[in-house]
């Protein structure tokens, strides 16, 4: 097994790399660069200056800044080599943890990751935490009361779950208890005077803040995982060894929680894996909707503003995360089902 988790540890490498270059490739191509913005603001600049004193000074290719000032800004941002040459230069500085600088903030872009992590680390943290302890238990009872009152009332909330979008669970949230009748706070991570709170206040505060966001990621969720618990545990019901096991002596709840349920954690186990990537860059929409100042939201406006370099650094981070997602499942598919044996 150990074997098998190097090779998949060593395909990391080009996997990273091809999903690296592609995406840097792109940021060369896309219009709205840097060096596009910055002619952009120049020239909206020269316009109001020119309306006011009724001159002209535009070059003659029609931009506000001379050919020799656009290759400056070119060599300054890196634009005036070849892609992969470009592409080298910035790997390299990446594997010494140098992402370069925001755009937009002027700031290291690590510095700026470093900054989202914490409130990130948290809501993903909790998210992963609560999704896997409502969906397992509610998807075990779902299967053995299947059609009876429990499953057919819980199915309701599921489904509602289901069919809306988290983003939309989050206005909703945000526009009746938070808004209109003032049960939670507006948004943000924490209040305003969380540094002059007691221990146990800050931890209340904390807890007030991530009511709403919370529910709005696990109802994104746990719908599919209920239903996915649900139908596998039901399936190893049906299976043969099930009513063997009981017609050996084993009474029904001993058949379900010793052989049954175990095996319907295989499929619980191969989608963890995914779990990963959103682990720490969330839904930048809920953010959005409750000010939360994580990875979601900041790749996202960086992404509107072409703050390639903070792009490049979010990528490098979910695209690290995800690669190792997918080992960290087959781990735990060998670790849930003995008859996995990678070699």
């Amino acid at each position: 097994m150990s074997g098998y988790f190097i090779r998949r540890l060593l395909l990391v490498i080009p996997t990273f790399i091809g999903i690296t270059l592609l995406v840097f490739s792109i940021t060369r191509f896309v219009p709205g660069g840097p060096v596009d913005r910055i002619i952009a603001e120049a020239r909206f600049q020269d316009q109001n200056f020119d309306s006011g004193s009724g001159s002209d000074s535009l070059q003659s290719s029609g931009s506000p800044l001379s050919d020799e000032q656009i290759q400056e800004l070119k060599e300054f941002y890196g634009f005036d080599k070849p892609i992969l040459v470009s592409y080298l230069e910035w790997m390299g500085k990446v594997l010494t943890f140098d992402l370069g600088y925001s755009l937009r903030y002027y700031d290291p872009v690590w510095d700026t990751l470093v900054s989202k992590l914490p409130v990130s680390t948290y809501y993903g943290l909790m998210t992963t935490l609560l999704t896997y302890l409502v969906c397992i238990p509610l998807g075990v009872l779902k299967a053995l009361k299947h059609k009876h009152f429990v499953d057919n009332s819980s199915s309701i909330l599921v489904l509602m779950g289901y069919a809306l979008p988290s983003y939309i669970v989050a206005i909703i949230l945000f526009a009746w208890p938070a808004a209109q009748w003032d049960w939670f706070p507006l948004g943000g991570f924490v209040s305003d005077e969380f540094e002059d709170l007691t221990f146990a206040e800050k931890m209340w505060d904390v807890i007030h803040h991530s009511v709403l966001p919370l529910t709005a990621y696990v109802m994104g969720s746990f719908a599919t995982m209920t239903f996915l618990m649900k139908n596998t545990l039901m399936d190893q019901l049906a299976a043969e060894y099930v009513r063997t096991a009981i017609s050996k002596g084993l009474s029904f709840r001993q058949a379900v929680y010793q052989h049954a349920f175990r095996n319907s954690l295989i499929p619980i186990a191969t989608y963890f894996g995914s779990n990963i990537t959103l682990f720490l860059t969330g839904s930048f929409l809920i953010e959005k909707v409750f000010n939360i100042d994580g990875l979601g939201l900041l790749g996202f406006e960086s992404l509107v503003e072409r703050d390639f370099p903070v792009v490049l650094g979010v990528l490098v981070i979910v695209s690290i995360l995800g690669l190792l997602g997918n080992i960290l499942s087959d781990l735990c598919v060998a670790l849930v089902d003995p008859r996995v044996d990678f070699k």
